[in-house]
């Protein structure tokens, strides 16, 4: 009866925990079909047109290409650095090295708002000023401490005499990285990709300090919000994030637990 008691105390908590984290966001879904721009019960009728309505705004579209490439950009750039980041700390154990991974972890610990301000400074003072490309690099900044901490974490599941195996066998240290440790993370080099591709796709703190006359998808989504006839249409463009950053995060998971771990 203890255990019961135990496995049902376990099962409530569980079930306020994700009612607290998801019911505001499934509100999205419920309020982008209703045929009104108030969003309040009872709902006035079921429609698709604010969906509609999403393909037929240029500005929307634009702001999404924006997104788009940023996040592509910020992507690739910050899984390459931290793959290579953390492979390297994984390898080399010094102070150097322990003093780059806390330099690494720095900007998890920063609020967005200051880290948007320092940003800006830093772009003003190079020339770059407030642009796509000032946010391309800020969005590297914020998923480099990401990529680092994941793909350490891979290169440290496999143990380091499969290398000095083939370090044995005559290959160099540009050889056993690609054709030995690479191979065996890959799955997590994916996964860092999707990660990091979600992570600068909803970046919105940082970007509202960077943002010039290029404006990405959450800045216009913020910018609709004023306009009380552009609500529903923001719940329609919501909920189809919303499932795309679902179905992103839970590849990502997915490729993470099939990476090959060798002992």
């Amino acid at each position: 009866m203890s255990r019961s008691l135990r496995i049902s105390g376990l099962g409530i908590y569980f079930l306020l925990y994700i009612s607290f984290l998801y019911a505001p966001v499934l509100v999205l879904p419920i309020f982008s079909f209703n045929d009104s721009t108030f969003v309040a019960f009872p709902l006035k009728g079921a429609t698709s047109k604010w969906y509609m309505q999403l393909s037929a705004d240029p500005r929307l579209q634009q702001a999404l290409v924006n997104s788009l490439m940023v996040a592509v950009i910020s992507a690739l750039a910050a899984t390459a650095a931290g793959t290579l980041t953390a492979y390297t700390l994984s390898r080399r154990q010094s102070m150097v090295g322990r003093a780059t991974m806390i330099a690494a972890l720095v900007p998890l610990a920063i609020p967005g708002v200051m880290l948007g301000i320092g940003l800006l400074v830093v772009a003003n003072v190079f020339g770059i000023g407030p642009s796509l490309t000032a946010i391309t690099i800020a969005h590297v900044a914020v998923c480099l401490p990401l990529t680092t901490v994941i793909m350490r974490g891979r290169f440290e599941t496999y143990s380091a005499t499969i290398e000095e195996a083939a370090a044995d066998l005559g290959a160099t240290s540009w050889q056993i990285f690609r054709k030995v440790s690479l191979p065996i993370v890959w799955p997590g080099v994916v996964s860092c990709l999707i990660l990091s591709f979600t992570t600068s796709f909803d970046e919105f703190i940082v970007t509202y300090f960077l943002v010039g006359t290029d404006q990405t998808l959450p800045i216009f989504i913020w910018n609709s919000l004023r306009y009380i006839d552009q609500l529903p249409k923001t719940l329609a463009l919501g909920t189809l994030i919303l499932i795309v950053s679902t179905c992103l995060v839970v590849w990502a998971e997915f490729l993470q637990k099939r990476s090959p771990v060798t002992r």
